[in-house]
């Protein structure tokens, strides 16, 4: 499935069916992360439950440390 990811056009496998498992899939499910689905901001409660398709726009920020 093709996706926006942070303006990026990236190709998720089709097994990636919720935004949980696409935080899964780039690794970012142990993090702090502020997920854009299509324009709306959605709430963690919501990642397991909200399902990404071909050509949403998704727009993942984490925070990193550093200094």
């Amino acid at each position: 499935m093709n996706l926006t990811v942070n303006g990026e056009q990236v190709v998720i496998p089709n097994t990636v069916k919720t935004v949980a498992e696409l935080l899964q899939h780039f690794e970012l499910n142990q993090k702090v992360v502020i997920v854009e689905r299509n324009a709306e901001i959605l709430e963690k409660a919501k990642h397991t439950d909200t399902q990404v398709s071909h050509g949403d726009k998704i727009e993942l920020v984490h925070f990193v440390g550093g200094g």
